[in-house]
């Protein structure tokens, strides 16, 4: 059996979890940012991820604007996520199993990356529909200016244009990224 197949289980795992997370982000951040849920995007996300989240919300009630049942469906998704890949790496006697705490913690830890993640992968999508598609208008780039336009605004407040480029897409890609290396120092695990 080759010495990397917990790696590359541990990315099978995470991939997969990684991206219907991003699906019930999306479902969380959208109403924060008052996105148009008329956008057919925006009716597929509350499609795919209406299946959990509306029995539990019979249960938990939202919080003002912050929609707990999702959040809550997000951080189970992703606790279950790192719960495998412990357990693949026991299994492997790669390490031994960790407290709950931690497992918790580093579940909370993957969900704020993630956010972050989803925030400069918004700009950087925005960047290139800016030089392959300038002026172009579809659900898609409705729903990437809804992410992208509330990190970008305060920015182009102190950057202004130099010469037609617009800088502060790449100094808000840089920062959160930096900020993602520091939100990663939190995590007990360093998965």
């Amino acid at each position: 059996m080759p010495r990397n197949l917990p790696q590359a289980l541990h990315y099978i795992i995470e991939a997969l979890a990684s991206l219907y997370i991003l699906v019930l982000l999306l479902r969380i951040w959208l109403p924060w940012l008052r996105a148009d849920f008329r956008n057919p995007l925006a009716q597929g996300i509350l499609r795919l991820t209406s299946p959990l989240v509306v029995p539990l919300r019979r249960i938990i009630p939202s919080f003002g604007r912050l929609d707990t049942a999702t959040l809550l469906v997000a951080f189970a998704i992703q606790y279950a996520a790192v719960f495998l890949i412990l357990l693949l790496y026991v299994a492997f006697e790669i390490m031994s199993m960790p407290t709950i705490g931690a497992i918790a913690l580093t579940s909370i830890v993957k969900l704020i990356m993630l956010s972050v993640n989803l925030f400069a992968f918004a700009i950087l999508i925005r960047v290139v529909l800016s030089w392959v598609a300038p002026g172009m208008h579809n659900p898609a780039t409705a729903i990437v200016a809804t992410l992208s336009e509330p990190v970008l605004r305060p920015l182009r407040r102190v950057i202004p244009p130099m010469g037609g480029f617009d800088l502060s897409p790449m100094l808000a890609i840089i920062g959160l990224f930096a900020l993602n290396i520091v939100i990663r120092g939190y995590s007990p695990l360093g998965l």
